[in-house]
């Protein structure tokens, strides 16, 4: 070969390894239009919904429980947060529901790959006797995609929407999800940390164990 001809061929090698950087450099730096299909997750906001246009995703769903006051005098930083109802209409005072017995909250979203992986070895856990009652929180979501996830996988187990971040503020959940907490009895309240998403229904109990 020349030494004109390996000039040549430097010159075209480095001329397309250009082009290439190129245009890598537009596709993750074009500008992306707000109103396109799938948000990355990290971004996802919460979704106002009316109860009235999730009627329609409650119905198709089945029954999803609302968790109910259990009478004790809620304590800790879930006392007076409120969230609405995922399977109904209303709102229920998470402090109240969780008064003055250990349960675990799981914090999810219907975008979370992990979470639609964990959702079933929570509600298994919760079937067994003497597990804790299981909560979990639906946040950054549209519900209706969350309320499909749980007909989908065929979990019924309590849920309430985060609407407005005040679950989120008062655990300081952290931006990747999911995330799992443990209640206490006395309404303190201890992450499951590291949070790895649960595979099974003994790691669930593993950690309520650990941490009640």
């Amino acid at each position: 070969m020349t030494r004109e001809l390996r000039v040549r061929r430097s010159e075209v090698v480095t001329t397309l390894v250009v082009v290439l950087l190129t245009v890598v450099a537009v596709v993750v730096l074009w500008p992306r239009d707000r109103d396109t299909p799938g948000p990355a997750p990290g971004n996802m906001d919460q979704v106002e919904v009316s109860d009235a246009d999730l009627a329609e995703a409650r119905a198709a769903a089945g029954p999803i429980p609302c968790p109910a006051p259990t009478g004790a005098p809620p304590a800790g930083p879930l006392a007076g947060v409120s969230a609405a109802c995922l399977g109904a209409p209303g709102s229920v005072d998470l402090g109240a529901a969780l008064a003055g017995r250990p349960a675990l909250v799981n914090v999810w979203a219907s975008w979370c790959v992990p979470c639609r992986e964990e959702l079933p070895a929570l509600a298994e856990y919760a079937a067994r006797p003497g597990a804790v009652p299981v909560l979990t929180v639906d946040t950054r979501d549209d519900p209706r995609a969350a309320a499909a996830l749980l007909a989908e996988l065929g979990v019924r187990l309590p849920s309430v929407v985060d609407a407005d971040g005040a679950v989120r503020a008062a655990l300081d959940v952290p931006p990747a999800l999911p995330a799992s907490y443990v209640v206490r009895a006395d309404g303190t309240v201890a992450r499951v940390d590291p949070p790895t998403p649960f595979r099974t229904a003994d790691e669930v109990a593993a950690a309520v164990e650990r941490l009640s």
